[in-house]
């Protein structure tokens, strides 16, 4: 598969350059390729906003684009991009993901937020620019954290009450201001289901472009309380032994990569170290 560099350029699009095309919160695919030439969607692009640089793919620049609302190419499918990271195999997820929060991010700041004034392109560096401010608009990232509690030989996994998908996953919540991410771990797991949780140990990040996240995954141990969900949050949530759970996230997700190292290591544990539940 071609190869994406990551970056940025002030370079506008010219025909030949690959562009990944998107729609509200799809992708667009063309004749089932994820990118199609600028010279076959410029006809078709909105011209609120210019075409924005991620890039190179292939030793070419590439861009994303807004397509117009009533843009229709032959063999044209729209993929919502929560399915095409989750379901697709062959979805180039990384650039999808950043290709969402960069547009989002440009979208969003065309206008500085202090004055209202126009924003531009800063020539230095990825940001918008607004000039009687002097004040650089960069693209938003915010941090969140999300755990695997384990008790026993037993971890949490719960369902969410906003989510259609029925898998069951992790607590997970947005840092606060002032907050580390390991206070993060401790208010959220509280907050959520009234455990305690201690030993908050580091695991590994993943972007999340949901709109604009960049998850921080943790493993935790319980220490005590009783299981009382929040409700606006929560539908259901158990402890589960890792042969024993119901449908969880897939692996390309940290949620799921979580699940799967923390079953990996209650199934390496010697069978007395099972705490009483």
């Amino acid at each position: 598969m071609t190869s994406w560099t990551p970056g940025w350029s002030t370079v506008a699009p010219s025909p030949s350059n690959p562009v990944l095309a998107i729609r509200e919160d799809c992708v667009v695919r063309v004749a089932g390729e994820w990118l199609t030439s600028w010279a076959v969607l410029e006809p078709f692009v909105t011209g609120i906003i210019a075409p924005v640089n991620l890039g190179e793919w292939g030793g070419q620049p590439l861009f994303v684009v807004e397509m117009d609302a009533d843009a229709d190419l032959p063999a044209m499918e729209k993929i919502p991009l929560r399915d095409a990271i989750l379901i697709m195999e062959d979805a180039p997820a990384e650039l999808l993901g950043t290709a969402f929060q960069v547009w989002q991010w440009w979208r969003d700041h065309r206008y500085c937020g202090r004055c209202g004034g126009p924003t531009r392109l800063h020539a230095l560096e990825r940001a918008k620019w607004c000039e009687p401010c002097g004040i650089p608009w960069y693209p938003r990232v915010a941090p969140c954290v999300i755990v695997v509690i384990r008790k026993g030989n037993r971890m949490l996994l719960a369902r969410s009450s906003r989510v259609k998908r029925h898998f069951y996953s992790l607590i997970a919540g947005f840092v606060e201001p002032g907050e580390s991410l390991e206070q993060a771990v401790v208010r959220e797991v509280k907050e959520e289901t009234g455990l305690d949780v201690n030993n908050i140990r580091y695991r590994a990040s993943q972007p999340w472009p949901f709109p604009h996240q960049l998850m921080v995954g943790y493993f935790a141990d319980y220490t005590g309380g009783e299981l009382v969900l929040q409700q606006d949050e929560l539908a259901d949530a158990g402890w589960y032994r890792p042969d024993e759970t119901p449908p969880v996230p897939p692996a390309t997700t940290i949620a799921g990569r979580l699940i799967r190292d923390m079953a990996k290591e209650l199934k390496g544990q010697h069978p007395g170290e099972e705490k009483a539940s």
